[in-house]
């Protein structure tokens, strides 16, 4: 009888903790993915604002050559 019990025991015991462990590794993974994601996009804003600046670093003033 002490033996069912403990079996029953360590068998509800390991399936909570997997469960749990399951839980967080999959919260990890998908937090993960959400920062590499919000980086990769805010990478691509900075140089895309890079490339404009040097866009008009280039030009500094396209009236004025229009003028000339």
């Amino acid at each position: 009888m002490m033996r069912a019990r403990l079996l029953w025991f360590a068998l509800g015991f390991s399936s909570t903790g997997a469960a749990i462990s399951h839980l967080i590794w999959k919260d990890l993974i998908v937090d993960r993915t959400a920062l590499s994601s919000d980086v990769m996009r805010k990478f691509d804003a900075l140089e895309s604002r890079i490339v404009n600046l040097e866009h008009s670093y280039q030009n500094p003033n396209p009236a004025a050559q229009a003028e000339d």
